[in-house]
């Protein structure tokens, strides 16, 4: 097993050791594609491949900018935190490709499609948002769509996927009535030998403490629906059920279903689980549990799959032109004028607005933190900040921490910054106006420094350790609680950060940047 592309060994769950949440599968002849919502960050849209449903490494993304919105380019104090690309559906019609998500911030629900998920996608998109909407081709070339939160919807789209079909199909399947903290969430629409299924997620409240995976499945879109809990799996994890994920068979006809489980700061990490079927009821794990052992035959058993971590920024390309590895994606989209490659590797930022914290900065380059523990370095050069500059290696979250430099009245100071809980709860950002704490200060010369964050996430620990190195030794400056809260929605990222609080100009270089993945 490539434990070195991210997987797990035990129980082959979660199948990536990192935050790849709400998943939708599919197979294209021997190769198997996983989308994953992305939110605020940029490139949007991860894409995964694999060739056992077992191991995993980035394929493309499907759109670079989404509609360059100030918010979304992190203007003044505006954002798309918790907001941006959510859940998408994955589907292949007729040799193309499509994604569909919806997007809060601009309240519309976006397509794309491409018959080449290397090449640039085409977007297309509706008015309005389609809460987790979900594509279905059906043989007699209509197309519908699936969606809803606390209800689910059925709804005809035209032929162009601009708009729902005038006088086409329209239901209403099913709407909760029992007290819930969330149900009928994350459609996953399918058709399987004549009958219609909807996979989708419910969390009562009462006497159930976890999300449970639903089926509502029926012979005809207008008739009547069945509705079967299908899976009820925390796999050790009190309150983190497994769910909200789809269906997807294997050149051999068995099944299987990616669902995703909270894992604490780390995010959702998929997991994979057989799937079988009792005439046309499906039957997840083992009668309902998860298997001891999962075995997925290989449609190419000798293939080498490329990290979903990496410690290079840049690949080597043939015209010279820095680009960015695909591990890597931005906080929010780039200012492309303000970020370069170096001459010796490096990625420098140059600030262009004035932020009062690391949540408003412009160009933070992040990665994805790994799964049980994980390590990154990174050498900065500090020589080009201006006094009130800020940059440096963070945890990024509503609740961030960073070690990093800042320059005053010309002199440079080791600091290390970050948010406590009570500073921004666990639904909403801090106020604007609420740089974070400030734990940590030692005046030096301002040459370049070294940099260390260390994460655990064992059994949610979720505990950074973070250093910087003085001479040949590290010196450990404190440690930071980290949290999966509902403000990013997103799991932990290491990132690289630069900011201004009195003048834009100022930059900062970070290189030999290092990646090392622990205990997996």
């Amino acid at each position: 097993m490539n434990l070195k592309a991210g997987n797990s060994a035990k129980n082959m769950n979660p199948i990536i050791c990192a935050d790849f949440p709400e998943p939708d599968v599919i197979r294209v002849g021997d190769t198997y594609y996983m989308i994953c919502a992305t939110m605020h960050f940029f490139p949007g849209g991860t894409l995964l491949k694999s060739y056992d449903l077992v191991h995993w490494e980035i394929a493309a993304h499907v759109f670079e900018r989404l509609d360059d919105t100030p918010a979304e380019q992190l203007e003044g104090e505006q954002s798309i935190y918790g907001k941006g690309m959510w859940e998408a559906s994955l589907r292949y019609h007729k040799d193309t490709f499509y994604v569909c998500f919806a997007s809060y911030d601009t309240g519309k629900t976006y397509i794309y499609r491409t018959k080449n998920i290397n090449e640039p996608w085409e977007k297309r998109s509706l008015d309005g948002v389609y809460h987790h909407p979900s594509l279905l081709f059906d043989e007699d070339g209509r197309i519908y769509m699936g969606y809803g939160f606390n209800e689910v919807r059925i709804l005809e789209l035209n032929d162009t996927l601009t708009a729902p079909k005038e006088g086409g199909f329209e239901r209403l399947l099913v709407e909760e009535k029992q007290d819930a903290y969330i149900s009928y969430e994350g459609a996953h629409f399918y058709k399987k030998d004549g009958t219609y299924y909807i996979f989708v997620i419910q969390w009562l409240k009462g006497n159930l403490t976890q999300r449970e995976q639903l089926c509502l499945y029926g012979d005809s879109l207008d008739g009547e629906f069945k509705k079967e809990m299908v899976f009820s799996e925390n796999l050790g994890f009190p309150m983190k059920g497994v769910a909200q994920g789809g269906i997807v068979d294997t050149p051999e006809g068995d099944w299987y279903s990616v669902m995703y489980q909270e894992h604490g700061a780390i995010g959702k990490m998929p997991v994979l689980v057989p799937v079988s079927w009792d005439k046309k009821r499906p039957v997840f794990g083992d009668n309902g549990k998860m298997p001891a052992e999962i075995r997925v035959k290989s449609t190419r058993p000798y293939y080498v799959y490329t990290p979903v971590f990496s410690s290079e920024i840049f690949e080597e390309t043939l015209d010279g032109k820095g680009r960015i590895k695909p591990v890597w994606q931005w906080n929010h989209e780039p200012d492309a004028a303000l970020w370069e490659q170096t001459k010796r590797g490096g990625y420098r930022i140059t600030t262009g607005k004035i932020s009062v914290n690391l949540i408003q900065a412009v160009n933070t380059l992040t990665q994805r933190a790994m799964y049980p523990e994980s390590t990154v370095e990174v050498t900065l050069d500090p020589s080009d900040l201006k006094d009130g500059d800020f940059a440096g290696l963070c945890v990024l979250q509503g609740c961030y921490g960073w070690i990093g430099v800042t320059r005053e009245y010309g002199r440079y100071y080791i600091v290390m910054w970050n948010r406590k809980l009570q500073d921004c709860m666990f639904h909403e950002l801090a106020p604007d106006y609420m740089p974070g704490t400030e734990g940590f200060r030692v005046p030096y010369g301002g040459d370049d420094i070294r940099l260390k964050i260390h994460v655990d996430f064992t059994n949610m620990r979720d505990m950074a350790e973070i250093f910087y190195r003085s001479g040949n030794r590290w010196q450990r400056v404190g440690s930071h609680r980290l949290y999966f809260k509902l403000d990013h929605f997103m799991g932990c990222r290491y990132g690289l950060f630069a900011y201004s609080t009195a003048k834009t100009g100022g930059s900062a270089e970070f290189y030999d940047f290092a990646y090392r993945v622990e205990n997996i």
